[in-house]
């Protein structure tokens, strides 16, 4: 589970007006986004052995920025509720339906009701979208670094941009232990960098992501340079934050979300 929890390395919050757009098409709309919304299961799709994606159709939608999560309760028919944050998956541009990409995690109340009662037609309440802070209109060049779960709200990013055809430059180091492990690895193409930890593809070396992954890239920078989203454990956070800074990356321009 992706937390509501965003941190920053001496970077400047980016705080969204009261309606903001993605270029080209979405605003979204912030009094509507505070208001628990009906949402209801449509589709769940199996990623890897320990994760799903979780489709829902949501007609009051108000619209969200790559990057952003959302607030979920569920509530039992004793009136016992929880609630948890969950980084939005799906693009921006599908209007009325939003995706979260949850792990299994072990004895987790809410993500085990997930992959183990849910079905197409239960329903669940939902309230956002929720910050602005590690949010990518779409406006400037994107470098993402994520790891595990991590990897969900970058994706939303990758989505938006192939959704645009945007030509703003993207790219994506993702960190997994294994290919199986890998969520959306069907979906990956010439932006995307794979590093596994534990286990690889005959001919691809295994270990964590290093200099030799990051500092090629940080050279190559557009014109403009990268702007810097990093998302996964704080163990990885901090690991990333620290090669993209020897790398050269402006730490002004880094912006990170842990899970956990």
């Amino acid at each position: 589970m992706t937390t509501a929890t965003t941190a920053q390395t001496s970077a400047a919050a980016f705080t969204p007006p009261t309606r903001f757009a993605v270029p080209g098409r979405i605003a979204v709309d912030e009094p509507a986004a505070s208001v628990w919304q009906t949402a209801t299961l449509t589709e769940i799709r199996r990623e890897t052995p320990r994760a799903a994606t979780f489709r829902f159709s949501v007609p009051g939608w108000p619209g969200h920025l790559p990057g952003q999560h959302l607030a979920l309760r569920l509530t039992a028919a004793d009136g016992y509720t929880a609630q948890r944050h969950y980084s939005i998956a799906s693009a921006p541009d599908d209007s009325g339906h939003i995706e979260l990409t949850l792990d299994h995690v072990e004895d987790g109340e809410v993500s085990g009701w997930f992959h183990t009662v849910a079905r197409p037609g239960d329903t669940v309440e939902v309230r956002g979208p929720v910050s602005g802070f590690f949010a990518w209109p779409g406006d400037r060049p994107a470098l993402l670094l994520g790891a595990g779960s991590g990897v969900v709200p970058l994706m939303s990013m990758v989505r938006h941009h192939r959704a645009r055809s945007l030509d703003v430059p993207l790219r994506l180091l993702v960190s997994a232990r294994s290919p199986e492990q890998l969520i959306y690895a069907r979906e990956y193409g010439a932006e995307t960098t794979p590093v596994f930890t534990r286990a690889a593809p005959d001919g691809v070396p295994v270990g964590r992501l290093s200099a030799a992954h990051v500092a090629p890239v940080v050279a190559d920078a557009p014109e403009g340079g990268w702007e810097a989203y990093v998302c996964g454990s704080n163990a990885f956070a901090e690991h990333a934050a620290r090669l993209l800074v020897e790398a050269g990356q402006p730490v002004d321009r880094i912006r990170i979300e842990r899970y956990g």
